[in-house]
């Protein structure tokens, strides 16, 4: 880890916690957890105090502190563990043996922490099926270890946070009956990136964008997370889910809020979110009638992407060969408010496309007069884009005069990267865990915001679900023709990323 991370992330080291990890040996842990704990100790974002503590099944001690350092060197290269640097790591991990659904194991993890002592802090990472969470959220309950007597006691879940709106009622209803919302923290992992939350020092630390930041002067909005992955390992997951519900009720619609939210009283997690939350009560709410035009979804057929053959989405281990579920997914919302009225937001995501890239593309007005309509080059329309991945920053679009004697235009781009060095820019989960262990819940939905996003889409899910047949898109391409349709009243219409 370089000087300057380690400078720039050590300014609130949590205090002493255990941190008890169930599905210690998942693939989220050993990808995404272990690594991101052994950085965030390396800076002194974790107290040297605190204890990690697994929670596994089928295993001794020894065949899972194998896999923890297994999976660092293949998930983690950049994180170098030498023999000694392993055995201090080694020496703060616990297990506790046993299942889920059995008991005892919350018994024996209680009996744990009380041995460690001192400790009295506790976080629990739920890295589970979401199956699992009510159930262990109760077991802690029982377990008397969701009590904040002399320590705070907090449960983190990922998504998703339901399939749809009954299951997301139920859900927060299970959890709430043994837990306080003030305790639970669902995590968006795509809300800890750096260039996410930078969008809210752009917008509220620049005056500059204030009086341009409304119906007057934009003329549409695109957020967009293209891919160039297919579905990986994650056919059971993708077949039940689609892109609808894997990305844009979750992530997309958060990006939404943040960028369309009113500045809140004060930079405080329950005033970010009430902003929030004003944004999703003011989304136009969809007529069945409506889904058919405000919505696209597609499927990738076999095609090539950086040169190399890949096979369509029905071919894929585990997808079976007539399924429906969308790869692609757009909605086109708006926001009923002073602020957005008639400024159509549009969302979209997609696996199998030609370039990785996640952008929030703020298209401006026309002039409303236009000096240059009978030269050779038309003014292309001013756009700022807010860059997230892979290479995070700001660029502002612009016309500017050809050199030489005309008149003719140009597109002058400005760009202004986030970061010149990307070890600079601290993984997302380093960033979220370390809010987990202070107690900042603003990069978190709260129960309220999860069902309302669920309300919003609820319309959408139905439709989708009468559908026996799909709109295919050749994998590598930006070949999807409904997306010129759902973009035709906007200036430049659809924006395909470069």
């Amino acid at each position: 880890m370089s000087a300057q991370l380690d400078k720039r992330l050590c300014t609130e080291t949590a205090a002493p916690a255990n941190i008890v990890i169930f599905g210690a040996t998942g693939d989220l842990t050993k990808r995404k957890l272990m690594p991101a704990l052994v950085r965030m100790l390396d800076c002194g974002l974790v107290h040297p105090d605190s204890r990690i503590i697994g929670v596994v099944r089928d295993m001794d001690r020894g065949q899972w502190l194998q896999l923890v350092r297994d999976g660092l060197a293949e998930f983690s290269p950049a994180v170098s563990m030498d023999e000694d640097r392993w055995q201090t790591f080694a020496s703060r991990l616990r297990m506790v043996p046993g299942d889920l659904d059995d008991e005892g194991t919350y018994s024996r993890l209680a009996d744990t922490l009380e041995l460690l002592g001192g400790r009295k802090n506790a976080m629990f990472y739920c890295a589970i099926p979401p199956g699992w969470y009510g159930k262990t959220a109760a077991g802690l309950n029982r377990a008397g270890l969701t009590a904040q007597d002399e320590g705070y006691r907090r449960i983190v879940i990922e998504k998703p946070f339901g399939m749809d709106l009954a299951s997301a009622r139920a859900l927060n209803r299970e959890l709430q009956s043994v837990i306080d919302e003030s305790q639970i923290f669902r995590i968006d992992h795509y809300l800890g990136k750096e260039s996410v939350q930078n969008l809210l020092v752009y917008r509220f630390a620049n005056s500059i964008m204030e009086p341009l930041w409304n119906r007057n002067y934009i003329d549409s909005i695109q957020i967009s997370v293209a891919e160039t992955l297919g579905i990986e390992y994650r056919a059971k997951y993708y077949e039940n889910s689609g892109a609808l519900r894997d990305m844009i009720q979750s992530h997309l619609m958060q990006l939404m809020t943040l960028v369309a939210m009113e500045p809140p009283v004060e930079f405080t997690a329950d005033a970010v979110r009430d902003e929030k939350m004003k944004v999703l009560r003011a989304l136009r709410r969809f007529e069945p009638q409506d889904v058919t035009q405000q919505t696209v979804a597609a499927q990738y057929a076999s095609g090539r992407v950086n040169g190399d053959d890949v096979a369509a989405y029905v071919s894929e281990e585990g997808v079976s060969p007539e399924s429906a579920t969308e790869t692609f997914a757009a909605v086109r919302f708006h926001i009923d408010n002073w602020r957005w009225q008639g400024v159509p937001f549009i969302l979209w995501t997609g696996k199998r496309l030609q370039k990785k890239v996640s952008e929030v593309m703020i298209r401006f007005r026309n002039p409303p007069f236009n000096l240059f309509d009978n030269h050779a080059s038309v003014p292309a329309a001013n756009a700022l884009v807010f860059r997230l991945q892979p290479d995070g920053g700001v660029v502002l679009r612009m016309n500017a005069k050809m050199p030489g004697l005309t008149t003719d235009i140009q597109r002058l781009v400005m760009r202004a990267p986030y970061a010149s060095d990307a070890e600079e820019i601290a993984d997302a989960y380093e960033i979220l865990m370390h809010d987990v262990l202070t107690g900042d819940s603003t990069l978190f939905s709260r129960s309220d915001e999860v069902e309302e996003s669920w309300e919003i889409v609820e319309p959408i899910l139905a439709a989708w679900r009468e559908r026996f047949s799909i709109e295919r898109y050749r994998a590598g391409t930006w070949d999807i023709p409904a997306m010129d349709a759902l973009t035709r009243d906007c200036v430049g219409g659809w924006h395909r990323p470069s």
